[in-house]
């Protein structure tokens, strides 16, 4: 098992050193990061990133280097052009475990959607984004619901070409366009009705981690084996995971599903 002060040394490795000063703090297990150039930081929990390093290794590393560049990277272009002439809004699809604000202590803007998941907001940027907190609506000169309708707006606006895929006589189409932002099809209720009106069994949607989204044309049992398989196979590998969980989309509701052996399926009621 990895120790705390190995991570530290595992991430300085991979991370530029000459942009970065490094402080590990040993008794709150945590370290802080901060970029020389932007005068600004960042807190990194080591005890979640060494569970998630012992299950993926180094596929746990590409998450944190991936997490750590793109936010330092938004800091940046904040640093150059403001917020000001930024109005591209998306929302993006979280679990409902990720952090419910900055390290700073600004709250994100986020909404409550499934048992699994939430719903953050992010500030399109071009080469990455940056979720919204209450900090950024002044200057963006934006109300919480207006961001919030902005966001659910352009989310329709983005394509929704798939691929198809055929197991055990079962459909699957995959939304998987690497924008960021394949997750958050899911909030495309327009999507969604389209897809309900063609599939012939039971219609699932996943989204094991924030660049795909899965609709399953369930039509037999076999096909929650699959779909299991599928998603922890996706979850896993994913770069920002989400949920390993499946959704059963019903009369527009979207409620979680847990598959157990023997193809026995038991549901989890859901908010949205």
């Amino acid at each position: 098992m990895v120790k705390s002060k190995e991570l530290v040394e595992i991430l300085k490795k991979r991370l530029p050193n000459e942009h970065y000063e490094w402080q590990y703090e040993q008794k709150a297990d945590k370290l802080r990061l901060d970029h020389i150039g932007l005068n600004k930081g960042m807190e990194i929990s080591l005890p979640e990133i060494i569970r998630k390093y012992n299950q993926k290794k180094e596929a746990a590393i590409d998450e944190v280097v991936y997490t750590i560049n793109a936010t330092f990277r938004a800091m940046e272009i904040e640093k150059v052009k403001g917020f000001k002439d930024q109005s591209t809004i998306y929302p993006v699809i979280r679990s409902t475990s990720f952090a419910e604000q900055t390290s700073a202590g600004h709250r994100f803007v986020m909404k409550d959607h499934t048992a699994e998941t939430r719903i953050y907001y992010a500030l399109d940027l071009g080469e990455t984004y940056r979720l919204i907190d209450e900090s950024m609506l002044e200057e963006l000169g934006k109300s919480r619901e207006e961001i919030i309708e902005i966001a659910l707006f352009n989310v329709r606006s983005l394509s929704t070409k798939m691929k198809t895929d055929e197991v055990a006589g079962n459909i699957f189409y995959f939304v998987n366009n690497n924008d960021g932002y394949d997750a958050s099809r899911i909030l495309n209720r327009a999507f969604l009705a389209d897809m309900a009106a063609k599939i012939e069994g039971d219609m699932t949607v996943s989204v094991p981690h924030q660049d795909v989204l899965i609709i399953g044309d369930i039509r037999n049992k076999t096909g929650y084996d699959v779909l299991a398989q599928m998603t922890l196979q996706f979850f896993t590998n994913g770069i920002v995971p989400v949920t390993s969980l499946s959704f059963v989309y019903e009369d527009e509701q979207l409620e979680p599903i847990f598959i157990m052996a023997k193809n026995r399926v038991a549901r989890k009621k859901g908010k949205e």
